[in-house]
């Protein structure tokens, strides 16, 4: 099928033809990938500020001077503070969208690392608080609540702190995997964006009654250095960054095409696309502005590779935001921050890969496969025909870049998925499996059960790329 015939279909379907401008080249086999070398330099960084951070305390508390149970208390209540002023400052930093940390560590890590350290903070900021408010009614001889009114009166900045450790409990509560599944998307980004206050609140108090940072001198002045590069960060990645990339390319929808009854393709075109560094798998987080859409933001990743003609995402209806996606009108204009991600071409470490789709996680691996080499596998589930997405193209490709495709339709407990989504099936399949790496978007029941079979077939984990939205 040569490319005018492309074309050509295109006009027929109503489709844009796959390639839009400029066919995406293969990678080449002998490009260097992208290692882990950024991840352990700052992970490096990372242990380095921790042990920075509580490293103060140890050279201000003299030997023997921890001479009874107050002591202890409110010596432990102090260091657990320093670590908890430190994680916060780590997890706003995870949270800035700054360019180099998602190159580095990718979505579906930085997403794991905020929920892990997230955890971490929240014990780290009770602790502080219990210990140091237990071991003040020790030394003062009050009781426990008679500690907390005298804290909250007495001490400056002391009723911001506390409000901003209860905004840390209630951001915690809606990360559970339960309350969040139960809260809509946007309720939950809005309380999540919350935390942000956590910093804001929390700051005063640190240098107005920290035993290591209330005194002028090169401890606090290295914090305050570390909070203006942290809010740096966050006004670059958030504000500025987005804003000169959405200056430069001035991003509108060209159209809005129908792929099934419950999953649309929004098309868009904008200024000097040939210049975005954008590869198949990576995301945008989408602001359209119109009426019903301009006061959220949502990630979808592109389900085309890059070309100097439009850009694409296809977008399954699942709530209120996404089913306003239907009625777009063409030169509705398009606020976007990214590409964002690490889930691409350029990040395997191995010449060959799998992909396994699930439903409309097919949009990203759709635009990776114009941009992996030749020889490419893919492995689609679908519980229905209907939910089979984009197949005239994934034909195409199939031909065009010797891809062998397979189409696994129907429920899980069939005969066909049961058949093929197991360590057996998944080496009938592709008998160099263990060979290849392999790339995982879709439902997380397929994900979990896609990483069980794949781990039991003998694949290592370093060679499983997951996608995940993160922050």
């Amino acid at each position: 099928m040569t490319y005018q015939d492309i074309r050509a279909a295109g006009r027929r379907t109503g489709h844009p033809a796959p390639y839009g401008g400029r066919p995406a080249a293969p990678v080449p086999p002998g490009r260097p990938r992208r290692g882990p070398g950024g991840r352990r330099a700052l992970a490096a960084l990372f242990w380095l500020g921790l042990v920075a951070a509580v490293l103060p305390w140890w050279l201000d508390t003299p030997a023997g001077s921890l001479a009874d149970t107050a002591d202890l208390l409110t010596a432990g209540g102090r260091i657990t503070g320093l670590l908890a002023g430190y994680l916060l400052l780590v997890q706003v930093l995870m949270m800035s969208r700054l360019g180099v940390l998602e190159r580095a560590l990718g979505g579906e890590r930085i997403s794991r690392l905020h929920r892990d350290l997230g955890a971490t903070l929240l014990v780290a900021v009770l602790a502080h608080m219990s210990l140091l408010v237990v071991g003040y009614s020790r030394q003062e001889r009050k009781t426990v609540l008679g500690e907390v009114g005298a804290l909250l009166t007495d001490y400056e900045d002391m009723v911001s702190a506390f409000v901003a450790a209860g905004i840390l409990v209630a951001v915690a509560f809606t990360a559970v995997r339960a309350v969040r599944r139960r809260l809509p998307y946007e309720l939950w980004h809005l309380l999540h964006a919350a935390s942000y206050l956590t910093l804001l609140l929390g700051y005063a108090h640190q240098f107005s009654n920290g035993a290591q940072l209330y005194e002028p001198g090169p401890v606090r002045t290295g914090w305050i250095a570390a909070y203006l590069l942290v809010v740096a960060a966050l006004v670059w990645g958030r504000m500025l960054a987005p804003l000169v990339f959405n200056l430069r390319h001035r991003l509108r929808v060209a159209d809005v095409v129908a792929e099934s009854p419950d999953t649309v393709s929004v098309y868009l075109t904008g200024q000097r696309l040939n210049q975005i560094d954008l590869l198949g798998g990576q995301f945008f987080r989408w602001r359209f502005l119109n009426p019903g859409c301009w006061w959220q933001s949502h990630p979808f990743s592109v389900s085309a590779a890059a070309n100097d003609r439009w850009l694409r995402i296809t977008v399954k209806v699942v709530g209120g935001y996404t089913a306003e996606l239907r009625d777009l009108t063409p030169g509705t204009r398009v606020w976007a921050q990214g590409p964002s991600g690490t889930f691409t071409a350029a990040h395997r470490t191995r010449e060959r890969a799998l992909l396994i789709a699930g439903g409309s996680g097919i949009a990203p691996l759709r635009a990776m496969l114009e941009e992996l080499p030749p020889g490419a596998a893919l492995i689609y589930r679908a519980r229905t025909p209907a939910d089979v997405l984009l197949h005239q193209e994934l034909d195409w490709l199939a031909q065009a870049r010797q891809t062998s495709v397979w189409y696994v339709v129907g429920r899980r407990d069939d005969p066909g998925p049961r058949q093929v989504m197991n360590p057996d099936g998944l080496r009938r399949l592709v008998p160099d499996l263990t060979r290849r790496d392999v790339y995982l978007c879709g439902p997380g029941g397929l994900v979990d059960e896609a990483v069980a079979a794949l781990r039991a077939a003998g694949v290592p984990r370093r060679q499983i790329h997951l996608t995940a939205f993160e922050l």
